[in-house]
């Protein structure tokens, strides 16, 4: 047996550290104002205008909280903070412009034209390198050793957070499940279900063009219009009924004993139920739509992941039919999510001579397709093949569906030797 060679190691310790931020999941969840405090703490404590609390995983860096800056997460390949995985210690960089590590950064030639930049790495409980606090400035600053002291507490303060979130139950907004709970729950009734040949389905609620209330009334305005249809909801759900929120203005429904026709009429009441309520935001009054994706428990076993997947499709489909809707996974159709899995993985887009390689996570695997996520879906090739080093694993792929940053492949049969 040959040692490792270092592409090897690198590899593998990129795939240990993804399965220890998975084990978090903390990736696209909604703001929090327990994390939005550190933010404001770095800003203060530095004086500057930008502080972050981020994760990364295998093609970005995703903003759990951010304090003076617009974008929610920038590509892994142009941020500062992935050199924290790959130093293991803070990072201060005085004066970007200055720094040959730096200066051809496009955030440093271009908007938001960072200058300096101080932050620390947040470490999981076995020692991988999960993500960053960091705060940035558009002119140059020293950092004396205190402010890099409390920079650091703070960063372990952020993961003592971490750990305690992994112990909630429920959303504090919408007294839904949290994602991590649902799992659980759900996981359990489809094992049930599965073992004893009992219905179940499951569908997922997308609040339609909710970006736009975010933007025209505030973020205080969107999480009363979340609250407001969440409890619409609720009422309408019997007790066995399960609603957790997967992120965002996104959530997930489980109805055991229910097969794919109910699910699809219960799906169908609870739009029209969305459609028909109205909240007073003062300045005026929204009324909300949703999409919905319902998948009901076929034949061959698989897990919530998976079947999560699978209305998931089914909600690509109602927002690509105009929204406000209801649509029905049908497996005749899509047979890549068969037997899909939920990870989380470092892949590689590789198309023509491999010179053009893009770094994408890919978040759900099966022998026949994956689910990846990408910075920009719209330039992915005609074809291109899938890699995961981790796993040895190299497939030509086709697009099966596009939604936001989220790319559904299903794999092309292997030529015959």
């Amino acid at each position: 047996m040959h040692d490792p060679l270092p592409e090897e190691t690198a590899d593998r310790r990129e795939a240990e550290r993804l399965e220890s931020l998975d084990r978090y999941d903390i990736l696209d969840t909604p703001p929090e104002p327990n994390f939005d405090k550190f933010t404001r703490l770095t800003r203060k404590l530095f004086g500057t205008p930008t502080a972050l609390v981020s994760f990364i995983d295998a093609h970005r860096q995703w903003y759990k909280a951010r304090d003076g800056a617009e974008a929610s997460e920038v590509p892994r390949s142009d941020s500062f903070c992935t050199r924290l995985i790959e130093d293991g210690e803070p990072l201060i960089v005085r004066d970007a412009a200055a720094d040959p590590r730096f200066s051809g950064n496009p955030y440093v030639l271009g908007a938001p034209y960072v200058r300096f930049y101080a932050g620390v790495p947040l470490r999981s409980e076995d020692g991988n390198i999960i993500g960053s606090i960091c705060t940035i400035d558009t002119v140059p600053r020293q950092v004396d050793e205190g402010q890099l002291a409390m920079l650091t507490d703070l960063g372990e303060m952020v993961m003592e957070e971490l750990n305690l979130r992994r112990l909630a139950t429920r959303d504090a907004l919408t007294g839904a499940l949290s994602r991590r709970e649902l799992r659980e729950q759900a996981g359990q009734a489809l094992a049930l279900a599965q073992r004893h040949g009992h219905k179940l389905s499951c569908a997922i609620l997308d609040l339609d063009h909710f970006k736009e209330i975010n933007d025209g009334y505030g973020h205080l305005a969107g999480d009363r219009v979340l609250a407001k249809v969440i409890a619409t909801c609720t009422k309408m759900l019997r007790r066995t009924d399960l609603i957790g929120r997967l992120g965002g203005e996104e959530f997930a429904f489980v109805f055991p004993e229910t097969g794919g026709r109910d699910a699809a009429a219960i799906a169908e009441k609870l739009r029209v139920a969305i459609a028909e309520s109205a909240v007073d935001l003062g300045p005026a009054t929204v009324r909300p739509t949703g999409s919905f994706g319902v998948a009901s428990l076929a034949d061959l076993p698989l897990d919530f992941d998976t079947f999560l997947a699978q209305a998931d499709e089914a909600l690509y489909e109602a927002k690509a039919a105009g929204r406000n809707r209801v649509a029905v996974w049908d497996k005749s159709v899509s047979l890549s999510l068969a037997n899909r899995r939920r990870v989380l993985k470092s892949g590689r887009i590789l198309a023509g001579d491999d010179s053009a390689a893009v770094d994408c996570t890919v978040r759900s695997l099966s022998a026949r397709g994956a689910g990846i996520d990408v910075s920009d879906p719209a330039a992915l090739p005609a074809q291109f093949d899938l890699q995961i080093a981790s796993d040895g694993l190299r497939r030509r792929c086709r697009v099966v569906s596009l939604t936001d940053n989220r790319v559904e492949l299903a794999f092309e049969p292997r030529k015959a030797s």
